[in-house]
């Protein structure tokens, strides 16, 4: 059974960082690329960063383009979202994706496993 864990999410203040971690377990993570997407009230899911299965390419919409970077650890099955500058904005859950898909990708369709989130709340 695939299970993705996100982690680390709090309140913050506006201007702070944070980092967020998802641990996959019952995969073979490496084959995997993985994504974090965000969804706040009111809105449709959103993708914030892509990274490929050795983190070798990543992508990233403009609107979090030199703030947020991803990464991730294969020995340790999880990947990182490393968000800085945070904004009001940028409150949401986050969630961690996983794709058999070989490069990332933005498409929440192409993603196969998702976690339960966890809540990023930033204050003004």
């Amino acid at each position: 059974q695939v299970q993705l864990v996100e982690s680390g999410g709090r309140l913050v203040q506006a201007g702070g960082s944070l980092k967020l971690s998802c641990v996959a377990s019952g995969l073979t993570f490496s084959r995997y690329a993985m994504g974090w997407f965000r969804q706040a009230p009111g809105k449709e899911r959103e993708f914030v960063a892509g990274i490929d299965w050795n983190g070798g390419s990543t992508l990233y919409p403009d609107s979090v383009k030199g703030r947020f970077t991803i990464s991730r650890l294969n020995v340790k099955n999880t990947v990182y979202l490393q968000m800085n500058t945070l904004k009001p904005e940028d409150t949401a859950v986050y969630y961690c994706a996983a794709s058999r898909i070989v490069n990332p990708t933005d498409r929440s369709s192409e993603y196969q496993y998702w976690g339960q989130g966890t809540q990023v709340t930033v204050s003004s």
